[in-house]
């Protein structure tokens, strides 16, 4: 019995039908037929004909014969994707999903920070086995490089959202691409063109030509490519050791693609490379023997993360097989950390793939102390947990904007110093004004009774009447004048406050003003900021804050604002526990605002946060505008969709992933309104 048979010995006199209709399921068949009932194939694209000596059947046939397994014979990323398309199906009616590497792909994974139950080929393996060979070739797609999309069919879709950008519809057009492609690859290893060439055939209302069509997805996935930076650094140094690099890819993309594909990752370390489309043979054929005419009998070790087409498939022509793990495979070790279940919407998909594609982009990061997931940089802090969340923000945000027609746009510092630049780089650089001021600056220049002061006081403040007077109404006074309470200070609060005005007004006078509403940008706040400069201006504020607290207690003040998250929503999710830690990396690099001078010039606070500290929120800052960027660049508009609950999702694994970046935990969290100063761990 093949070792295929003795795995699935279990089902030996049960229905089985195979899911896949690539030559890797002919050989599974002619393993398996004559000993088990297969009673057809499956597809995701194709539910009739014949094909192997086998029917092709729909997935409600098959249940209505009674299988009891279906085997999926892809690879791991597909069948992942199968999974997510029939498991349900499968589940419901006591039918096992499983693939040909006897994983249950119906089984649910746990969510974990940690590799401790991971055993795979380590880095030091690779090192010895490369030491001993004298050429060594490496697999491109999922194993020297990644897509920052979830799935390579993705791209496909990401290809048909570019073709509606141009008014192209094709009717079931991933369809149509898919299968073509499936159907070429069944005889041999065709090119992008020949695949878009079969599935146009004759039709002559589609105004574009497969030649267009593939220029086209090439260019999409040359944009989603990104270097796995571990493996080439192994590699670049084999290369200076003497060794021969060889890529081996199966691939419909031609040789010259590659290259540029191979130079935009600034790989230069192979010695050549083997595209499956030049030589009309995969890697489960004949491609390795085209290498093995190349490199003669030297002793080769091939580096590839799938089991059949890398690791199998060299082994049988004489190669050393080394697997390690691809992106996905790792995040499927670690549970998918609890975000598997939001992969419902392409917009999503190319989110976590951006996250993959950063986490577990080395393939040995099981290896590392305690096998836990850690998180080094302040940088990849920005990119992975908080850049999704302030992303969405920043669309609705300029969504609400162009819903109201609003010209004047004001960030507030300084939480909007960040946001400014993300709202900027979506809208071309249109204009948009970082205004200078803060609570303690509001307050300072807007109270004008004594309602005013009531209101200010009634906010607890952590500190000494003194203290308060001091941080927020910018009144030094001496032991020796001490009173009992605020209102014993109420004329030289409203005096003091008289100044700052008439500064402050001198300030405002230097900004350009449209007519119309004014939109007023805080992130996380009740509403006082707001409220008192709006006294300074005859336009109307339109608030636009992240989180709105103590709505209820701000009613009947006259206040506009809307909130991305509502009261109820806010309530529901954990996003008012975190959303300090959020604050405190938006911030900018300078002290606080406490006022103008009669120039209407800014007068700052003392800094009291160190060169470290400031280093280290900028870093974070500049992966939010990194994965911003890439987004954008992504993700086509028509398909762009917020998703609080994927962004809380993320933002929640700042609590679970180790994270080792000294600076981000020596963090302090400052509120001198409040006169408030926590540890950002903390808080995480």
């Amino acid at each position: 019995m093949s070792d295929l048979g003795k795995m699935l010995c279990a089902y030996k006199n049960c229905k089985i039908a195979l899911y896949g209709l690539g030559i890797e399921t002919q050989k599974a068949l002619a393993q398996l037929e004559s000993e088990f009932e297969v009673i057809g194939l499956l597809d995701g694209y194709q539910t009739s004909g014949e094909l192997y000596g086998k029917p092709v059947i729909s997935l409600s046939h098959a249940l209505d014969c009674g299988v009891k397994l279906i085997l999926v014979v892809a690879r791991p990323g597909s069948c992942k994707v199968i999974a997510k398309k029939i498991g349900s199906l499968c589940r419901e009616n006591n039918v096992d999903l499983l693939d040909v590497r006897g994983k249950n792909l119906c089984e649910k994974k746990k969510a974990v920070c940690q590799f401790s139950k991971t055993d795979g080929y380590t880095l030091e393996e690779l090192l010895l086995a490369a030491g001993e060979a004298e050429a060594v070739s490496v697999d491109l797609f999922d194993t020297l490089i990644m897509r920052r999309v979830l799935f390579s069919s993705d791209v496909i879709e990401l290809m048909q959202e570019r073709l509606r950008e141009k008014n192209i519809n094709i009717k079931d057009f991933c369809k149509r691409r898919i299968a073509s492609e499936k159907k070429l690859s069944k005889t041999y290893a065709p090119t992008l063109t020949e695949i878009y060439r079969d599935m146009i055939g004759e039709e002559t209302e589609i105004a574009v030509s497969p030649g267009d069509l593939a220029r086209m997805e090439w260019g999409i996935d040359l944009s989603l490519c990104v270097p796995r930076k571990k493996l080439c650094e192994i590699l670049e140094k084999l290369k200076e050791e003497g060794k021969e690099i060889y890529i081996v890819s199966d691939t419909y993309y031609t040789k010259k693609q590659l290259e540029i594909l191979l130079a935009d990752c600034g790989i230069s370390f192979y010695t050549d490379i083997f595209a499956s489309c030049e030589y009309g043979t995969g890697k489960t054929q004949e491609l390795f023997l085209r290498l093995k005419d190349r490199i003669g009998k030297r002793p080769c070790v091939h580096i590839g993360d799938d089991a059949i087409a890398d690791a199998e498939s060299a082994k049988r022509h004489g190669i050393m097989p080394f697997r390690i793990f691809c992106g996905l495979e790792l995040f499927e070790e670690a549970g998918y950390l609890g975000l598997w279940e939001q992969d419902d919407s392409l917009s999503n998909r190319i989110r976590l793939g951006m996250f993959v594609a950063n986490l577990f982009n080395n393939p040995f990061l099981f290896e590392t102390e305690e096998k836990k997931i850690c998180v080094e940089h302040a940088r990849d802090i920005g990119y992975l947990f908080l850049a999704p969340v302030i992303s969405d923000f920043v669309l609705w945000l300029d969504w609400q904007i162009r819903k109201f027609s609003i010209r004047t746009v004001w960030f507030c510092a300084r939480d909007g110093y960040l946001i400014k630049q993300l709202y900027d780089v979506l809208n071309g650089g249109a204009a948009s004004d970082y205004f200078l001021t803060s609570r303690s600056a509001a307050v300072r220049a807007g109270i004008e009774n004594e309602q005013d002061i009531l209101y200010v006081g009634g906010m607890k403040f952590s500190g000494t009447l003194r203290e308060q007077l001091r941080e927020r109404f910018g009144l030094c006074v001496s032991e020796a004048d001490e009173r009992q309470n605020l209102l014993e200070y109420k004329d030289e609060i409203l005096e003091n406050a008289r100044l700052h005005r008439k500064n402050y007004l001198a300030y405002i006078q230097k900004r350009k003003i449209s007519d119309g509403p004014i939109a007023f940008f805080d992130f996380v706040a009740k509403g006082t900021t707001q409220m008192y400069l709006s006294r300074f201006v005859k336009q109307p504020f339109k608030g636009f804050y992240f989180l709105r607290l103590e709505e209820e207690n701000m009613k009947g003040l006259g206040l506009d604002i809307v909130p991305f998250y509502s009261e109820d929503e806010r309530d529901k999710s954990a996003i008012f526990d975190d959303y300090y830690i959020l604050e405190t990396m938006l911030t900018s690099p300078k002290p606080s605002v406490f006022g103008f001078d009669g120039a209407g010039e800014p007068c700052y606070a003392r800094e009291t946060r160190s060169d470290a500290d400031i280093a280290c929120f900028l870093s974070a800052g500049a992966g939010i505008l990194d994965y911003f960027k890439e987004y954008l660049n992504i993700c086509p508009a028509g398909v762009m969709r917020t998703d609080k609950k994927l962004d809380e999702a993320m933002l929640s694994l700042i609590h679970k992933i180790t994270i080792s970046d000294s600076d981000f935990l020596n963090l302090k969290v400052e509120d001198p309104f409040f006169n408030r100063m926590t540890d950002i761990t903390d808080l995480i």
